[in-house]
């Protein structure tokens, strides 16, 4: 006798979430013959499959299975009386086969099957629960003979916790598969609010949705015990409620998911899988090697490819089974376990775990576990050993976090322990708290010596890594003196200590000589902080150190070999650091660059991309000295582009950061102040121009480039104030010191105003001469942009120069740009005669219209739909006061919009 209950669908829950995306991935649709729902316990694979059955309109037959069917014979027949409980006619043929078979050659029977449904010809729909079950090789292959003869419109859906071994490849290339794997299957964060308030009834809140949302990852059965231990709160329907509504704090329930894991999942699992999981639950990732160390054995990657197969809460962190991790609440359940079952074991494990992580560079997740376990002794001595290259790898923070939780007094008395703590703080900009801590080590470092204690030889080397923050702290007081000479000292005194320091230092003796304008020796120390910082594994000095380099070699007129060092410094550093469990180091000296030399090539989309993870870290509060440089730049490319205003904004951001500031920032801060000037200029609000540069007779500037800038801008202002003779004076000194310095850049600027200057004064030979001059220059670098960011007249000037006149590629481009901007500048001209000025895409939408395109043909040229360019024309006529197209564009030409 079957139970007939087994052919009952569960009844769709009105409440529950309307799941739309994954219904409507398991609707019949050729040439489709199953669906396959795999996801852990828990997961909402019934309630799915039932929801989606509410809604679909042909007959269904649904089979709850369990261990007893594992049988060919009992399988068959509960197939058989489902679809004939969901009312298919003809199957005596089928029943009777499966009574006169005794053996499990069954193919007769299940042809018979396949006959009577190819005889109803209805769409049907045939729903297998829990087919994880059925272990049988003979009734999986059984399933493999019905799905491949199944007749059109017949659809199988199985739900199972493993997948099953049917011939799924063959299947897949067939496109006869819908998938829906556990990534699919978790809700989202918009489906575990909708689950909290309407199916669960729980007024709680987002803080509560999200957190939870995160710590299940979606898993909806720990959702549903979590909210059902906080039933007893405050109730949506306001029959617990208080008079003020409070909403309640739900938080995970983990003695419930827990004890759900180990009934559910656990106690289901094969002896030698519970060893392994019991045995790896301390690990914060999984491969093979790491297994196969902690246990003595070699089956790990066997052991892990089972787990992924069987969906036993495996998450991939890879595209080649390599590494993996458990689901946190699945791993908490069964550290529980070993804990409770074995705790001497538990910790062998745990230690083991630690000991292999450290011995394979996992450092970050080594010490996670040590101050989990709070083994203050072992993360003190991991720290010592391995915290100056987490340091210097970018993880000053998380360092600084990890020695305040370790005892004060075990800080207090360890001197390298204490230098951490003070290159955390340093790297974290907080300079201002140094001094103490400095003078407190400094102390501890003289009781060590007088007491010679043990680690006395040791602690002497500290001194250097003392004097080396000591000359940054000078760097950002503008005591270049005491900066070069403590830093002098440490690299004399580097070779007899036992610090690989030799990288940050450099870079303080390039800080020091790019600060005082020696371009050529600021490149020699960099380079050399490039390759010690390679050699002692310190990424976050090679990206400083490097970005700074192309820095300079991009200012000094080789932007070429700028963008090579660029390229070398990125490779190197995502050959040796590239974990993708890591946030991705950044320098803000070479992404500055990069944006610069992009921008400077006009190659905007370029620029926008390097700077684009630069404004993430002006988003989330990064230091003053790379804010000031970030959006120096950030307003640079807003001034090419011609966004006037949100340059002025950047760059007097930039400006404010420098000024209050100041102390924090161990180098002089781009002269933003200038660049500001020249876009007030722009703009035509010379008085503002003339404010910016005033600003800075109070704190000039001491970097020759910097000096530089703020020179050129000045001439610049003078010369639009019609002051030529004036800008000349400024600019007889900014040129020899440009031509001395080799700041190309600045110089072929200099030249290219002093050359305006001279038209302005009548003197047009000498002034052809700087300009042919400038031009020859800017050709041997590259520099293009910088040619239309000058003042539309010298703009005109350059226009008829034999120098743009010559066949070559870099001459084409600045002409082009140049001519772009004198149209630019026309329209804008003629665009002030209108109440109602066109907007840039209208613009392009009326030169379309002139060159004779229909709007079809302008649709598709702009990517936008038929109907929006309509709107623009709409818009045309109504700014130009005109009823058609030919009046349109007789009133552009006499406008000038158009010029023929």
């Amino acid at each position: 006798m079957l139970l007939t209950t087994k052919f009952l669908r569960p009844a769709s829950d009105p409440r529950a979430v309307k799941r739309e995306r994954l219904s409507s991935l398991l609707a019949p649709s050729a040439p489709k013959r199953l669906n396959l729902v795999i996801a852990p316990a828990g997961f909402g694979k019934t309630t799915l499959v039932s929801q989606w059955c509410s809604r679909s309109t042909g007959p269904i037959a649904w089979l709850s299975l369990d261990e007893q069917d594992n049988e060919p014979h009992r399988f068959w027949h509960y197939v058989a009386a489902a679809f004939e409980h969901a009312g298919l006619t003809g199957l005596e043929t089928c029943h009777k086969n499966l009574s006169d078979n005794a053996d499990d050659n069954l193919n007769g029977a299940i042809t018979a099957l396949i006959n009577a449904l190819a005889s109803d010809g209805g769409p049907w729909i045939l729903v297998l629960d829990d087919f994880h079950f059925i272990a049988s090789n003979k009734i999986q292959q059984q399933i493999g003979y019905f799905v491949d003869y199944l007749p059109p419109g017949v659809t199988v859906t199985l739900a199972s916790r493993t997948e099953p071994p049917l011939p799924l490849s063959r299947w897949r290339v067939s496109r006869w598969i819908q998938e829906i794997h556990p990534a699919l299957l978790a809700f989202s964060q918009e489906e575990s609010r909708d689950f909290f308030h309407q199916t669960m009834g729980l007024d709680i809140s987002e803080q509560d949705v999200e957190a939870i949302f995160s710590r299940t990852e979606g898993w909806v059965a720990a959702m549903q015990l979590s909210a059902l231990s906080g039933s007893n709160s405050t109730l949506l329907n306001g029959e617990h409620a208080s008079p003020a509504r409070q909403k309640p704090s739900l938080s995970i329930d983990e003695r419930h998911i827990s004890d759900y894991v180990l009934s559910e999942v656990l106690d289901k699992q094969p002896d030698e899988i519970v060893a392994f999981l019991l045995d790896t639950a301390n690990c914060p990732r999984l491969c093979a090697s790491l297994c196969n160390a902690i246990r003595n054995t070699d089956d790990g990657q066997e052991k892990l490819e089972t787990l992924l197969s069987q969906n036993l809460f495996l998450v991939p962190l890879d595209n080649h089974n390599e590494w993996f991790r458990y689901h946190d609440l699945f791993r908490d359940a069964l550290q529980q376990r070993i804990r409770y079952t074995d705790f001497a074991r538990s910790q062998l494990l745990w230690q083991r775990t630690i000991e292999w992580l450290l011995e394979h560079g996992q450092v970050q997740e080594a010490i996670a576990q040590i101050v989990r376990r709070k083994d203050w002794p072992w993360l003190a001595q991991v720290l010592s050993a391995h915290g100056n290259n987490l340091i210097h790898g970018g993880y000053h923070l998380p360092v600084l976090a990890w020695l305040d939780a370790l005892p004060a007094d075990q800080v207090a008395e360890n001197a390298q322990l204490q230098m951490l703590r003070i290159w955390s703080r340093f790297f974290a900009n907080r300079l201002e708290q140094l001094e103490p801590l400095l003078c407190s080590l400094e102390d501890l470092l003289d009781r060590l010596v007088a007491d010679s204690a043990p680690d006395a030889e040791g602690a002497l080397g500290l001194q250097s890594e003392i004097s080396l923050i000591r000359s940054y702290l000078a760097r950002s007081r503008n005591d270049e003196k005491s900066a070069s000479d403590l830093t002098r000292q440490v690299l004399a005194d580097i070779d007899h200590t036992r610090i690989p320091l030799k990288s940050v230092t450099y870079y303080g003796l390039g800080l020091d000589d790019y600060g005082k304008g020696d371009l050529k020796g600021a490149e020699e120390s960099l380079k050399s902080a490039v390759h010690y910082g390679q050699i002692e594994r310190k990424p976050s000095t090679v990206l400083s150190s490097g970005g700074l380099l192309a820095w300079i070699q991009y200012n000094r007129g080789d932007m070429d070999l700028a963008l090579d060092t660029c390229t070398e410094i990125q490779r190197w550093v995502g050959l040796h650091y590239a974990d993708p469990s890591q946030p991705r180091l950044i320098s803000c000296w070479l992404n500055a660059t990069l944006t610069e030399i992009y921008r400077e090539r006009n190659q905007p989309q370029d620029a926008v991309f390097h700077l684009a993870p630069l404004l993430e870290h002006v988003a989330q509060g990064t230091e003053p000295g790379q804010h000031v440089i970030i959006q120096h730049v950030r307003g640079h490319l807003a001034f090419s582009e011609g966004r006037y205003q949100d340059a002025i904004e950047f760059l007097e951001d930039a400006e404010q950061m420098g000024r209050k500031r100041r102390e924090q920032i161990v180098f002089e801060p781009p002269a933003s102040a200038a660049l500001l000037a020249r876009c007030f200029l722009a703009a035509g609000q010379t008085i503002q121009a003339r404010r910016s540069l005033d600003s800075l007779n109070s704190n000039p500037a001491t970097n020759p480039l910097h000096r530089e800038q703020n020179s050129i801008s000045l001439a610049r202002l003078m010369v639009a104030e019609g002051k030529p003779e004036k800008a000349l004076k400024v600019l007889e000194t900014v040129i020899p010191e440009a031509e001395r310095n080799e700041h190309v850049r600045h110089l072929v600027e200099a030249l290219l105003v002093y050359g305006e200057a001279l038209a302005l004064a009548n003197q047009d030979q000498r002034s052809l001469e700087q300009f042919e001059r400038a031009v020859a220059l800017a050709a041997e670098a590259g520099f293009v942009r910088l040619f239309a960011e000058e003042s539309p007249h010298l703009r005109n000037l350059l226009l008829d120069l034999p120098g743009l006149k010559a066949r070559g590629n870099w001459q084409r481009s600045v002409k082009s740009l140049l001519k772009t901007h004198k149209e630019v500048n026309r329209t804008d001209s003629v665009q002030a005669s209108l109440a109602d000025p066109l907007s840039q895409r209208e613009l392009e939408v009326l030169g379309l219209i002139n060159a004779g395109h229909s709007n079809k043909d302008i649709a598709e040229r702009m990517s936008v739909a038929p109907a929006t360019v309509k709107a623009h024309i709409r818009n045309i006529y109504g700014k130009l006061d005109v009823g058609r197209r030919t009046e349109a564009l007789a009133r552009a030409r006499e406008l000038g919009i158009f010029t023929q």
